[in-house]
C-alpha cells in the first residue's frame, strides 16, 4: 500500500465527498480516481479493498470537523461560563453546516454500517473515543456538565445537525446559534462557575 499522506487525504475527501452526494453505491475505485483528479487505479494503490476505504473515511471523517486549533486555544483562555460553552457549542454546529460535506458523508456511513458488521465496529470505536473525549472535555476546562447533560446536549445537537443537513429551513423560527444558546441555559447552572 502507498503511504503519500496528502495523496491519501485527497483521496479520503474525495470519498467523503462522493458518499454524501451519491451514497455508498456511487463508490468505487474509479470514481474516486475521478473524483480525486488522479490517474486511473490509484485509489486501489491506497485502499487493499472496499472495507478499508470506508474505515479509513470513517477516521477521516472526524479530522475534517476538528475544531481550528489556534481559535480552540485563543477561546479556552477565557473564564468558564455559559458564554464559553454556549461559543464552544455554537462552533461545533457552526463546522458541521459548514462542512456539509463531511457530516453527510458520516451519516451516509453510519447507514451503511448497519449492513457491515467490521464498519459498525469502526465507527463505534471512533464514535466512542471521540465521545468520551467530548464529555471530559468540559469538566477539564471547568465546564459544569454532568455526563447525563453531556449526553443530552449531545443528541440534541445530533438531531439538530441532521434537520439542519437534510431538510434545510425546517427549523425556521430560530437559528442554531439561539438553539446552542437556550441549551446551555437550561443544562447548565446560573451564577459563577468554579473550575
Amino acid at each position: 500500500m502507498r503511504h503519500n499522506a496528502a495523496r491519501r487525504a485527497a483521496l479520503l475527501d474525495a470519498t467523503l465527498t462522493i458518499l454524501a452526494r451519491e451514497g455508498t453505491r456511487g463508490l468505487s475505485y474509479r470514481t474516486l480516481d475521478a473524483e480525486a483528479r488522479l490517474p486511473t487505479g490509484t485509489a486501489s494503490n491506497y485502499f487493499r479493498n472496499r472495507a478499508e476505504l470506508l474505515r479509513q473515511a470513517a477516521e477521516h471523517v472526524h479530522f475534517r470537523l476538528q475544531p481550528d486549533a489556534d481559535w480552540l486555544e485563543s477561546t479556552l483562555q477565557r473564564p468558564p461560563g455559559r458564554e464559553l460553552l454556549t461559543e464552544l457549542l455554537q462552533n461545533l454546529v457552526q463546522r458541521v453546516l459548514q462542512d456539509r460535506t463531511a457530516y453527510l458523508s458520516l451519516l451516509e456511513l453510519r447507514l451503511e454500517a448497519t449492513r457491515r458488521p467490521e464498519l459498525q465496529d469502526t465507527l463505534r470505536h471512533t464514535l466512542n473515543h471521540h465521545f468520551y473525549l467530548n464529555r471530559n472535555f468540559g469538566p477539564t476546562h471547568g465546564l459544569p456538565l454532568t455526563h447525563p447533560e453531556f449526553t443530552l446536549i449531545y443528541l440534541t445537537i445530533s438531531g439538530l445537525l441532521i434537520e439542519e443537513l437534510t431538510l434545510p429551513g425546517l427549523l425556521e423560527e430560530t437559528t442554531p446559534d439561539e438553539l446552542m444558546q437556550r441549551l446551555v441555559e437550561i443544562f447548565t447552572p446560573s451564577g459563577p462557575w468554579r473550575p
